[in-house]
């Protein structure tokens, strides 16, 4: 199988709670084929040279603070994906490239809340095993090629997932006003500038959206949840399939939950 590419908007640990969006990450991961494996880069991991986390087993890493206990209890035990990481190595290392690259290995390292809080919804037997891959770089024209290397695991079926968020402003999370209050007009302009531009095919102007984006300093005032989208970009470009489908919008506390899929 060729497994699709896609990019999600996370959620926070209470995405749990939130009935719509768990229903349309299920809904998402039912039309797709099972995949072997998942490779996830997600925004919540920057770490040079590239680093891959845990064929072993290590706990997930609840990265965040001041929420109820309920969050910091959850598990997930999917499977380790040791012949995932070795195939991510060669294909970064490769001898011959433009660019080379360098891998490290963290065993230490489990699945952050970028990795584990959608895979759950989306594979909640935690039956399909899981590799996460660091962000080396915020640089949008440096993990386009980290993406363009990798490539090929598609053609395994490996599912390669950034996972971050469409707009991401804390300052406007006002938990007051209601999950599904109207966005802020930037978190609004720059959601449907996204989705007009991914439409478009237009590569150049996604990874220059700093400067083409309406906003976009507002919905990212931190570039980190934009940035998995590019490693997913650059494997659809390398596979020659951009068309890509927005398969979850709407606003969630006034950030844009607007996720895509690239066939």
């Amino acid at each position: 199988m060729t497994a699709p590419l896609i990019y999600l908007s996370h959620g926070a640990p209470p995405l749990a709670d939130d009935a719509r969006w768990t229903r349309e990450l299920a809904d998402w991961s039912g039309q797709i084929e099972k995949p072997k494996n998942v490779l996830m880069v997600s925004a919540h991991w920057e770490d040079a040279p590239t680093t891959l986390g845990s064929t072993t087993g290590a706990p997930l890493v609840y990265d965040f603070w001041g929420f109820p206990q309920k969050y910091y209890e959850v598990t997930y035990d999917a499977p380790a994906a040791p012949d995932l990481a070795d195939d991510v190595t060669r294909l970064l290392t490769a001898p011959g490239q433009a660019s080379s690259t360098t891998v490290h290995r963290d065993e230490s390292r489990g699945l952050d809340h970028g990795a584990y809080v959608p895979l759950k919804e989306m594979f909640p037997e935690a039956d399909v095993p899981v590799l996460q891959m660091s962000m080396p770089t915020l640089d949008p024209r440096g993990l386009f090629e980290i993406g363009r290397k990798l490539a090929p695991l598609r053609e395994q079926g490996t599912l390669i997932v950034g996972s971050g968020f469409t707009t991401h402003n804390l300052r406007w999370f006002n938990p007051r006003a209601g999950a599904d209050a109207a966005p802020p007009m930037a978190s609004a302009e720059f959601d449907h500038w996204a989705q007009e531009t991914m439409q478009a095919k237009d590569i150049d102007s996604i990874l220059d959206f700093l400067a083409k984006a309406p906003a976009a300093r507002e919905a990212h005032p931190r570039t980190e949840h934009f940035a998995p989208l590019f490693v997913t970009l650059g494997a659809a470009y390398e596979s020659g399939s951009l068309d890509n489908q927005s398969v979850i919008e709407g606003f969630w506390f006034g950030l844009s939950k607007r996720s895509w899929q690239f066939n």
